[in-house]
This record gives C-alpha cells, sequence and structure tokens, in this order.
C-alpha cells in the first residue's frame, strides 16, 4: 500500500540573515544587520534566535551590544536610538539621538554603562545608558566619524575615534577634550586592537599599513607595511604559544584580514609575516586567470578575537561569516549570509543529511542540514545555472554558463566536497543536466547552443575533461533534461513548446510531445508508470503516454508559469512550483490540488524531494531555502486522539447530566463548542424542579467567554420554534444579571443582537404578545435600554 501525501509544513528555513555591516559574535551568538532588523543566530545550529525589527521599517545604520551581553542599541535612519531585550526582541525605551544626521558607529565601554555614537555630522556622543542622558558632545572631528572604541581600563576613561581626516583622536572624557591625535595612517583607519595592559595599540588602515602606537607617549614605534589594504586587526592573545601559525616567541602579534582575502599573522617587533594562510580551493588570479578585481569579492571586511573559545571570526564580502581555530586558522563553521537568488537545489549525502545550491554565483554552495554550516566550492568560472544529483547521494554534477559540466564527490564521513572531474565541449551556457539513474557512469547536459551532450564518466577520475557525444540538435533553448528509471530514455523540454523523447541505446529520436502553448521549463519521468510530466509557461502541467506520445491528463491551477514538476508516493502525486511563488500538490487520480503551499515570495526555481519522499526542498528568488516535512500522517493521528477526547468528553457529559451536576456539564458542552448539546444540558435543566432557578444559578456561574459563547447560540435557537423559549430564559437571565457595560463588551454582540430582535419583537395586527417573550419589554423592565439601542 502506497502511503499519499495531503499535507506538508515548513520544517526549517535557511534565510538571508546578514547583507553588509557590523557583526557582533558571542560564544554562543551572532549578530548580523540585515537592513531593517538585526538577527541573532545561534552558532551551535545556524538558526536565527531573535530578529530585532524597526517599526518605522527604516534600516538600521549602526549597533552595538554591551560586554555583559545583556545590552544591545541600535540607531535607524531615523535618527533613533533604541534599548533592546534582544532575548525577547521587545524594545525597552528609544530617544532621540541628538545627531543632525545617521550615527556611523558605535560602541559600549568596558562596563556597559556608557555608550559612544559616532554621527556622519562629525560630532561624538557619549550616553550613560542606565541613568538615560547624554554625558558628553565632543566635537572637533573632521568628516563622518566612523571608528569609536574605549579604552579596555574603564579606570582610564578614554575614547579613541578615527573620521575623515585619517587621524586617530584620543579624548579624555573627566575634562570631555581631545589630548592628541595620532598621525601615521594616509587613508582610512578601519580597527583598533589594544594589547591586555593598555599601554600598546595596533591601527589598521586601507593605505597597506599597520602602526603599533605606545599610548604612553602617543608615539608610533614601529609602521609594517602588509601589501593589502586591511580592514581588521586582531591582536594574538599573549604569554601564549601557537607554533602552528607561527607565534613561538614572546612579543606582540596580530593577525590581519583584508582585501587578499587570507588571514596572515604578523610579528610587530621586526614586521615580519610569520603565517599566511593557506586556501587552495579559492580561486586566484594566478591559477584561473579571473580579473583581480573579480577575486577582491573574497576579500575580508571584519575579524573578531573570541577570547572565551578560542575562535576567530573572519567576515568576508560575500557576507560569509566564518569561525576559525585560533591555534592553526582551520575553518570550523561557516554561514552564508546572503544567499542572492536560488537557482536549483538538491538533496545530497548519507540520508540526505545535506543540500547542495547553485546561486546566482559561480560558487556552489553545500549546506549541512543539522548545523547549517555551509562548505563553498569553487571552480566554475560563471554562474552555475543547474544541478543533480546521482542515485546514491555521494557524487553529482553541475553546469554553467562557463560551458562546463563538472563532477563532484562528496565523502561521507566529512562531509567535505571536491570536484573529481570536468568537461568541455559546448559553445554556449548549459542550463539543464541529468545523471544517470542505476549507475554512475554518465550524464546528461542540454545548453542554449541547441545540442544536448551525453557524457560518459571513467571509472577512475583524471585530471583531463572528457568530450560528449553530442545527441541532436532542436529548434530553441533547451530548459530541462530528464533520464527515465532505467537509464535507457532521455526527455527534453525546450523554449519550442515541445518535448523530446530520445533512447540512449542508439541515440535516436523516439517522439515528440506536442500540447503545451508556451515554453516548457521542466520535464520528469514517473518513478512507476511509463509516463512523462511536462510543466510550462503556459500555467499547466501534463501527463503524457510514453507509448504513443498522447497527452493523459492536464493539470490546471496555476495563475503563472509552472517552474519545476516531480513525482511524489511512487508516482501517485504530483508537487509543482510557479513563478508566483507557490507550491501545489496534485493527486493524478482525481486531478485534485490538495494542497497549496504558500512560503516564498518570488519563482521557485529549485525543487527536490529526499530519497524517502518525506522531505521536500525548496529554493526561490527571494533567496531562502525551505525544507517540507510531511505532516499527514502527524495531522492524521492528531486528528485521531481529538476525535478519542471528544467521545471521553462526551461520556463524561452525560454522566453529568445523571448525576445533576449541570454547571460543569455546561462547561463541557460549550468547550465542545456544540450549540445542540448546550441546548439539551438546558432543556434538561428546565425540566427538572425549579428549573428556571437552576438555569439562572447555572447561567451567572459561568466565565464571560462561557457567557458569550451562550449568548451566541441563543441567536440561533431564537429562530426555532422548538428552542425559541429556551433561548428566551437565558437571555432574560443574561439581561437581569449583566450590565449593559458588560454586554456591550462581548465579543460580536452587535451581530447577535441583529439576529435576536426580528424573531422577538411583537405581533403585528393584535394586542397578545407572541409566546416569546420581547427584548424590548425585558430591556425596559430591566432599564437596560442602552443595550437595545447598540445595534
Amino acid at each position: 500500500m502506497v502511503f499519499v501525501f495531503n499535507s506538508y509544513a515548513v520544517s526549517s528555513k535557511i534565510e538571508p540573515f546578514y547583507k553588509g555591516g557590523k557583526v557582533q559574535v558571542t560564544c554562543r551568538y551572532m549578530f548580523c544587520t540585515c537592513g531593517t532588523r538585526v538577527n541573532v543566530l545561534e552558532v551551535g545550529t545556524g538558526k536565527i534566535f531573535s530578529s530585532i525589527e524597526q517599526e518605522d521599517q527604516e534600516d538600521i545604520t549602526c549597533f552595538s551590544l554591551s560586554p555583559d551581553d545583556e545590552t544591545l542599541v541600535t540607531a535607524s535612519r531615523a535618527l533613533l536610538l533604541k534599548q533592546w531585550d534582544w532575548k525577547q526582541s521587545t524594545c525597552l525605551r528609544s530617544w532621540r539621538a541628538i545627531h543632525n544626521t545617521p550615527v556611523a558607529s558605535m560602541s559600549f565601554d568596558p562596563t556597559s554603562t556608557l555608550l559612544a555614537t559616532g554621527g556622519c555630522d562629525s560630532t561624538i556622543k557619549i550616553w550613560d545608558v542606565l541613568k538615560q542622558y547624554c554625558t558628553h558632545n565632543l566635537k572637533g572631528s573632521s568628516g563622518v566619524v566612523h571608528l569609536v572604541e574605549f579604552h579596555p581600563d574603564a579606570e582610564r576613561l578614554q575614547l579613541f575615534s578615527s573620521s575623515a581626516d585619517y587621524g586617530i583622536r584620543v579624548w579624555d572624557l573627566r575634562r570631555s577634550q581631545c589630548t592628541c591625535v595620532l598621525q601615521s595612517h594616509f587613508s582610512a583607519v578601519t580597527s583598533l586592537a589594544f594589547s591586555c595592559n593598555g599601554d600598546t595599540l595596533v591601527s589598521s588602515g586601507r593605505d597597506k599599513i599597520c602602526t603599533v602606537w605606545d599610548l604612553k607617549s602617543s608615539k608610533a614605534v614601529r609602521t609594517v607595511p602588509v601589501y593589502e589594504a586591511v580592514e581588521a586587526v586582531v591582536l594574538v592573545p599573549e604569554g601564549e604559544d601557537f607554533p602552528q601559525i607561527g607565534v613561538k616567541s614572546k612579543g606582540l602579534h596580530f593577525i590581519t584580514a583584508g582585501s587578499k582575502g587570507v588571514l596572515r599573522v604578523w610579528e610587530a617587533s621586526t614586521s615580519r609575516c610569520i603565517f599566511t594562510q593557506a586556501l587552495s580551493d579559492t580561486p586566484t588570479p594566478e591559477n584561473d586567470g579571473r580579473a583581480e578585481e573579480e577575486v577582491e569579492q573574497l576579500s575580508l571586511t571584519h575579524a573578531l578575537l573570541l577570547a572565551t573559545s578560542a575562535r576567530l571570526a573572519v567576515v568576508t564580502a560575500e557576507h560569509n561569516i566564518l569561525l576559525y581555530e585560533l591555534s592553526s586558522l582551520s575553518v570550523q563553521q561557516q554561514f552564508v549570509g546572503y544567499n542572492d537568488e536560488v537557482l536549483d537545489v538538491k538533496f545530497l549525502g548519507r540520508k540526505d543529511s545535506h543540500i547542495v545550491v547553485a546561486t546566482n554565483s559561480p560558487q556552489l554552495k553545500v549546506f549541512e542540514l543539522s548545523t547549517c554550516n555551509c562548505q563553498i566550492l569553487y571552480g566554475h568560472t560563471d554562474t552555475v545555472l543547474a544541478v543533480d544529483v546521482f542515485r546514491k547521494g555521494r557524487m553529482f554534477v553541475s553546469c554553467a554558463k562557463d560551458r562546463t559540466v563538472r563532477v563532484w564527490r562528496m565523502h561521507l564521513e566529512s562531509g567535505l566536497v571536491a570536484c573529481v572531474a570536468q568537461g568541455s565541449g559546448h559553445v554556449s551556457a548549459i542550463g539543464s543536466i541529468a545523471c544517470s539513474r542505476l549507475k554512475e557512469n554518465f550524464l546528461v547536459s542540454g545548453s542554449q547552443d541547441c545540442t544536448i551532450k551525453v557524457w560518459e564518466l571513467p571509472e577512475s577520475f583524471g585530471a583531463g575533461g572528457q568530450t560528449g557525444i553530442t545527441l541532436f540538435a532542436p529548434h530553441q533553448d533547451v530548459n530541462s533534461l530528464a533520464i527515465s528509471p532505467n537509464d535507457k530514455l532521455v526527455a527534453s523540454g525546450s523554449q519550442d513548446r515541445t518535448a523530446k523523447l530520445w533512447s540512449l541505446t542508439n541515440l535516436s529520436l523516439l517522439g515528440v510531445f506536442r500540447g503545451h502553448r508556451r515554453g516548457i521549463w521542466c520535464v520528469q519521468f514517473s518513478p512507476l508508470d511509463q509516463v512523462l510530466a511536462s510543466s510550462s509557461a503556459d500555467g499547466t502541467v501534463k501527463l503524457w503516454s510514453l507509448q504513443d506520445f498522447s497527452c493523459l491528463k492536464t493539470f490546471e491551477g496555476h495563475d503563472a508559469s509552472v517552474l519545476k514538476v516531480i513525482f511524489l508516493s511512487r508516482g501517485m502525486q504530483l508537487l509543482t512550483s510557479g513563478s508566483d511563488g507557490l507550491l501545489k500538490l496534485w493527486t493524478i487520480k482525481t486531478n485534485e490540488c490538495v494542497k497549496t503551499l504558500d512560503a516564498h515570495q518570488d519563482k521557485v526555481w529549485g525543487l527536490h524531494t529526499s530519497s524517502k519522499d518525506n522531505m521536500v526542498v525548496t529554493g526561490s528568488v527571494d533567496s531562502s531555502i525551505i525544507l517540507w516535512e510531511d505532516v499527514t500522517e502527524k495531522e492524521l493521528l492528531e486528528e485521531q486522539v481529538k476525535r478519542e477526547d471528544q467521545i471521553l468528553k462526551l461520556q463524561e457529559l452525560s454522566n453529568l447530566l445523571l448525576e445533576g451536576r449541570y454547571l460543569k456539564a455546561l462547561g463541557l458542552a460549550i468547550s465542545l463548542d456544540q450549540p445542540h448539546t448546550v441546548l439539551r444540558v438546558i432543556k434538561g435543566i428546565r425540566q427538572g424542579e425549579s428549573g428556571h432557578r437552576k438555569v439562572e444559578e447555572t447561567i451567572t456561574r459561568l466565565r464571560q467567554d462561557q457567557k458569550e459563547s451562550v449568548l451566541r447560540y441563543c441567536a440561533v435557537w431564537n429562530t426555532n420554534a422548538r428552542s425559541c423559549l429556551d433561548a428566551q430564559v437565558v437571555i432574560q437571565v443574561l439581561l437581569q444579571h449583566e450590565s449593559p457595560e458588560l454586554l456591550l463588551q462581548y465579543q460580536g454582540v452587535r451581530g447577535i443582537l441583529e439576529g435576536l430582535l426580528p424573531y422577538t419583537g411583537e405581533r403585528s395586527g393584535g394586542s397578545q404578545r407572541s409566546p416569546r417573550v420581547s427584548v424590548y419589554t425585558m430591556v425596559h423592565n430591566n432599564k437596560q435600554a442602552p443595550l437595545c439601542n447598540a445595534h
């Protein structure tokens, strides 16, 4: 028996969390700016723990987390400072920044009580966060104050700042004066690092030098040429040996991060580089011929020392955040802050533990799903357009605009991925690729040069690329390829509105599928039946017979182009994705769309199911990757538990009525939200001895929300001659014991009164009143006229 999936729910998301700007990292959390938000990520899982968002939707220009990790302050373009409880994502207070222009830099002092803000208006403000007032207004800087930093010794009460004049100003906060300006750099000063004793300062700049300062004499003791624009400098902890990175002697050592994209360790006393990080998988101008300005995208923008965990956090220009082990500068974790547009995504690895993602870049990204740790794969020189995975999940292939295909292999134990083969032969961008289904022995690629090539994979991979066999030349671009489960057929979907079936045995055309009104985006073989599915820009999905090439079924429901289609439930269902961001789950037998999933905001190009069909991954142009899990069985189980609980409650209700425990019986009936059962309880109370009095006692002891429900039921009972008297009794009790002000607070009271009044008025044309007591009469008798006029 095949289990049919009817419902999917979002299991987890990989979303953009960093788009440039400041980053702060603690042992457990990372704080990153992302437009109008500051996202807080858990380092262990890579998931967003909380998100601090501006209510006014103004971009956050800067933020700072206090050294005690308790207070977070943000500054926005609205010139407001806000103090947050970041663990609860709540704003504690906000105040005007006093700056005339946005705040560009911000820093706390070591005691977490003083906050310095540097503005684009050339001024610096010092704030007492606890007492909530501005303590200093420091003037004298030139241009934007892009760097402020307190001296680590709180007793000194010194602030260091830098602005557009390239100097480092030292401010004495006791006298509110600038005591000196440290002049050495000829470009923007990017970072400051203090020694443990606080007597030495190392500054870095984009002028390709680092300067070592003696703060006692306020003089430069050494200038170290580093031959790259340095964005961050970090001091190596003193008194410890790190032989793996060349630190074997006492003295001052520091690490630089800059435009070359590698970390380097320097010995201050000799101005000598003693260690350079080796990144063998990162392209350089020498080894792949790319322009130097393209390689500069790999430059490093921030470096932060995590002393308590002996790690180094580094941020790249591509918005990736890497955590290095300080002793060896080897990568422990890597997080991708921004994925750009997702063009394709596939499950990968043993038990689908990873996913491989093609984004709008030449690099591939492999995510470990349990930790969101990412491995970035370099090799292609232009945008990767598609990926596909072999059946065992350890090898996959990719194709790109650089007109090459690459074969990658994952080491199942370590999870590391390496390129093992590449092929070239197409004369235009390769937009589609498919792997053999049975063995890892061939792949098929389709290009904008209107050809499809079959590539045979060698048993042992060598260094050279393999050329492909040209299979055919269609009339327009090949958008999609699929290989049959027995590896004997290949189907192609083209922009010419047709799908074609080819034999891989003799490389011949078997037939053409015609019927779509616009180009075909995706083709897919059924895992069991001799059926091909195709999705098109005309908004439809079609099933085709492989024997006579006729259209068997057409699925209509999408209001936009259908970009991807896959089979689920062993060929009994289809899952499709559209350019409007919607996913639709279809049952093939009935042509019925059983579920529409709405979580993406833009085109969904990536769609893949796990080997067991219980998970689905989607990737969209909105830069988000979503993992969906099947919750059909879970929902059925919850429904069964709910039904069983309801049966038990109904049995309990019957017992309560037999025992005469009317109050609890009525409350239980209301909780079941069964008006008929509630009416039965009220009838049972009325039919007993002193029925009216017991109804009154029972109704008055109900909670307000229960009274609201009973009044709502009365509006329905009052329309039926069999239950109108019971409704009138309840209404009379409520009008006698509830004040008009309280009744007017009932939810939906206006609609209830409008439903009651037409059935409770006097009969026209006679003096005899209706058996149902008039609401107006009850209102006037109880002096509650305002309630009747509420409608």
